[in-house]
């Protein structure tokens, strides 16, 4: 057999454990698996002393096109990410204009074709005016799911009461995506945002994320709805979760692991603004306890870029939301040589827990018949996470600075080299993510 390309003498992460074997790849496709001295190929690349994982997918980005592309746009976001070892990204709606009806994901897919370096797929927004629509929607090509904005957002994407979520919920079958910050709450303590950045977390307190996490877990389960929590920051919401296994899936990002308050708004001020926010210490603790439990199936990244200038507005002015597609990679590497995650668990957290929870169709595993998707990380590299690194169009991180142990430095999408030693290859290629539930 010939193949395409093959990755020779890698230590491989995958099903089998860790283990060094060489990996195959074909017409885009895992085709061989093991001791492959007899197979040749177009291309090799010798692994020797680098550790492969399966692509890493980044469940939640935001890439601001269309419509807000002083921000980021496709071409930036997925070369941010692809730099970072991502391999594939899922964009949230909240776009100009949103992305609420088929024509507006078809744009979506078109941009992504033209413009990504990394595959993709897109949420489709939940909204009074398209729910009936919803089980048609979310069946069209390139989507991930359906995602809901309980509290944060404007427009049509802010779904805040009980009788509407059950509508959502009761409308089509895959999994829904939960922004989950109790909106009333957020209204009636709109006062406490005010003079400084260190009252971002008192404005949107616990109580906030507790209370709708709480709400939408109970009319999951009443309508049977699969539902997958975002962005979990509290250790009151883990314990919650925990009971609610059954119908809710859970991710966290690195920042809500890396950071905390009050030291990230001393140190960061309006750079380490999120919503839903950075918290003390013990809720950091609580989110990790949740990660070694296994109430946290997926790491994402919630990449939400904003430019310099409108985050030097005075708070609250100051938008929320920083960027992480490109250090989510490197940050998560960094907390495994500290001991805090092992290398499987990464991976499942970064590739398999993201397929599993979206019933992605080809990815997510170094396997046959699998796409020949790669993640190659140097887990002995010491880097220093610096601006001139930085594709995104915002060109900031909450992360400058920061020296981390483990870094990725290869890419590979369906058996093509996109990055590698920190530079993109040839042009972008992207294509649409598949998903098993879609199928005509």
């Amino acid at each position: 057999m010939q193949a395409d390309l093959i990755v020779r003498n890698g230590t491989v992460v995958s099903h089998r454990g860790i283990d060094t074997f060489d990996i195959a790849i074909k017409d885009e496709k895992i085709v061989a698996l093991g001791s492959l001295s007899n197979i040749a190929a177009a291309e090799e690349i010798d692994a020797t002393g680098l550790h492969v994982l399966p692509g890493v997918i980044d469940s939640q980005v935001h890439f601001r096109e269309p419509g807000l592309e002083h921000k980021e746009d496709l071409a930036t976001g997925t070369a941010a990410a692809a730099l970072g070892g991502v391999t594939a990204i899922f964009e949230m709606p909240n776009t100009n204009p949103l992305t609420l009806t088929a024509a507006d994901m078809a744009d979506k897919v078109r941009r992504g074709r033209e413009k990504a370096w990394t595959d993709f797929a897109f949420f489709i927004g939940a909204a009074a005016e398209n729910v009936d629509q919803l089980p048609m929607l979310e069946r069209q090509e390139g989507v991930s799911g359906v995602k809901l904005f309980m509290g944060s957002s404007t427009g049509s994407l802010l779904v805040d009461n009980d009788e509407d979520i059950r509508r959502v919920l009761k409308s089509g079958f895959r999994r829904v995506a939960i922004h989950a910050e109790d909106e009333p709450r957020l209204l009636e303590r709109r006062h406490l945002a005010v003079d400084s950045v260190h009252n971002h977390p008192v404005w949107r307190d616990e109580v906030v994320a507790y209370k709708a996490t709480e709400r939408v877990l109970k009319i999951a389960r009443e309508t049977g709805r699969r539902i997958h929590v975002l962005h979990i920051t509290t250790k009151d919401e883990m314990a919650l979760l925990a009971q609610y296994k059954d119908i809710a899936t859970v991710e966290t990002t690195p920042q809500h692991l890396t950071l905390s308050a009050p030291e990230c708004y001393d140190e960061l001020g309006s750079y380490a603004q999120m919503n839903p926010p950075i918290r003390t210490e013990d809720h950091r603790l609580g989110i990790w306890q949740g990660v070694r439990d296994g109430v946290v199936d997926v790491i994402g990244s919630d990449h939400a870029p904003h430019t310099k200038e409108e985050k030097a507005n005075p708070y609250p002015a100051s938008p929320s939301g920083m960027p992480g597609v490109q250090t989510l990679l490197p940050l998560l590497l960094d907390h495994h040589s500290k001991g805090a995650l092992s290398l499987t668990h990464l991976m499942d957290l970064t590739s398999a827990g993201p397929a599993r929870i979206y019933n992605v169709a080809g990815k997510g595993r170094i396997a046959l018949g699998f796409d020949g998707d790669l993640t190659l990380v140097d887990l002995g590299r010491r880097q220093e996470i610096t601006s001139d690194w930085l594709a995104s169009k915002c060109g900031w991180s909450p992360f400058e600075g920061k020296v981390v142990q483990g870094w990725p430095v290869g890419t590979i999408i369906r058996g093509r080299q996109v990055m590698r030693d920190g530079e993109l290859i040839g042009t972008s290629a992207g294509q649409p993510v598949k998903f098993q539930e879609c199928f005509k």
